[in-house]
């Protein structure tokens, strides 16, 4: 199987063309945001703030990076475990975010949801935080300092590998997976 080589932001076309269980090479921008950056972002759309993104076709990195060394453009920066983000997939994906990225399966919810906004979730390798790290070309700290690591950064990405876990079309990777064994 071969590696697909997408550039972001992700269009609908993008989405529509990836499926359960192709190999993407990302590059381009993403944002990192954990559950607390979930939250403050909706609490912002929903009182009328400005965001501190353009959320349209972006992509979320479930992560929190570890501190820069000297010389780095960001230091480890492995995906954290996607479930925690569930209850606020639907207000991300309303807001116009196209992808996710983390580790671990989805509720059922989050995958319909999926479905109906033309979005996708892919996974990244855990245990991986330093190799992911060298395909960061650039990271910036965008908005809510005050959470630490769980702040949102910008990363500038290259050849960033991701796994489509869960497509547009219902494609679930871990059920696909299970099905198949013996």
């Amino acid at each position: 199987m071969s590696w697909k080589h997408i550039q972001t932001p992700i269009t609908e076309d993008i989405a529509a063309s990836l499926r359960v269980p192709d190999m993407v090479l990302l590059s381009g921008t993403i944002y990192t945001a954990r559950d607390r950056a979930h939250k403050r972002i909706i609490e912002m759309a929903a009182g009328g703030e400005p965001l501190p993104v353009n959320p349209v076709g972006q992509v979320i990195y479930y992560a929190g990076p570890s501190p820069t060394p000297p010389g780095k453009p960001v230091g480890a920066v492995g995906p954290t475990t996607s479930y925690r983000m569930d209850p606020f997939t639907e207000g991300m994906l309303s807001l116009g975010f196209r992808a996710f990225i983390g580790k671990g399966k989805r509720s059922d919810e989050v995958k319909k949801l999926l479905a109906s906004y033309g979005a996708v979730y892919f996974s990244t390798f855990g245990g991986a935080a330093a190799y992911l790290s060298k395909r960061v070309v650039s990271s910036s700290l965008i908005a809510f300092e005050e959470f630490g690591p769980e702040a949102i950064y910008r990363f500038e990405i290259k050849d960033f590998p991701v796994i489509v876990t869960n497509d547009m079309y219902g494609g679930d990777l871990y059920e696909s997976a299970l099905q198949q064994r013996p």
